[in-house]
């Protein structure tokens, strides 16, 4: 059927993901994905495309299926292999997987983003361990950085929308600690001060502290600090007095290592 009346309805933005929900005509929800030469329509659940390839949720999950019987009768994984199709289909799967999290989380929907990026890490993982063919093994893993990244930013963004930005600087912390690791062990440093990846969880980062409640004691001890630093210790005598009132009488010498000695002259 030509879809030229939807393209119409809903024209293509250049430079920003058009995405949408709609109610399919059996009463469940889609997602539609807007692309400068058609729609894409996606289940919000199991495989994007709704099939169930050998009766499993997914075809990873038929080939992690196949392993494990492997592994049953062998009592190993040694002899378990992907071939080149397999691994092509994997990847193939993996892009549907890619269209669903990237419009989810441009909808908003982080816990579903976060399963589908995890997912795609999973199969990454798989065809590294289990591919026949060298390029198999390795062809996925420069993509690797950019599903981390947006893995950790659905964490994140589901964290703060349940009021959690400790949770959430959490996560991030860890992801740039995961992704530097990644950067490591292939020789490629360089990339940990100038990927694109490290720079938008940087900027997260410092976006989720500002979202943090500073400590009373922690702004009245930066402020002592300051003014000590500035030698105005009558604003230091004064902001010592707030700390010890907060702290119940401690010493704010014990605060900033000695320095308020010299604010009794």
């Amino acid at each position: 059927m030509d879809i030229g009346s939807i393209m119409r309805s809903w024209p293509f933005k250049p430079g920003q993901v058009n995405v949408r929900r709609i109610i399919g005509d059996d009463g469940l929800e889609k997602i539609q994905l807007r692309l400068d030469l058609g729609v894409l329509q996606m289940e919000t659940a199991g495989r994007p495309d709704g099939i169930e390839p050998h009766g499993h949720a997914s075809l990873l999950s038929y080939y992690e299926s196949k392993l494990q019987r492997h592994i049953q009768r062998y009592g190993s994984a040694e002899g378990f292999s992907l071939s080149q199709a397999d691994c092509e289909s994997l990847r193939g799967e993996g892009i549907m997987f890619y269209h669903r999290y990237l419009a989810t989380f441009v909808l908003g929907d982080y816990e579903s983003a976060v399963v589908d990026t995890q997912r795609n890490l999973r199969m990454f993982d798989f065809c590294a361990a289990y591919a026949e063919d060298e390029n198999d093994r390795h062809v996925l893993e420069q993509n690797r950085p950019y599903v981390m990244m947006m893995h950790v930013r659905a964490k994140a963004q589901a964290a703060l929308g349940k009021k959690q930005p400790r949770r959430a600087l959490a996560a991030v912390r860890k992801g740039l600690a995961d992704i530097e690791e990644l950067f490591r062990g292939l020789g490629r440093e360089d990339l940990i001060d100038t990927s694109r990846e490290m720079s938008v969880l940087r900027t997260l980062a410092g976006e989720i502290r500002d979202q943090i409640p500073v400590d009373p004691k922690t702004k009245l001890r930066r402020a002592l600090r300051k003014a000590i630093s500035e030698e105005q210790y009558e604003e230091a005598a004064k902001l010592r007095d707030q700390l010890n009132e907060l702290s119940g009488n401690e010493t704010a010498g014990d605060m900033v290592s000695g320095e308020a000695d010299g604010l009794e002259g």
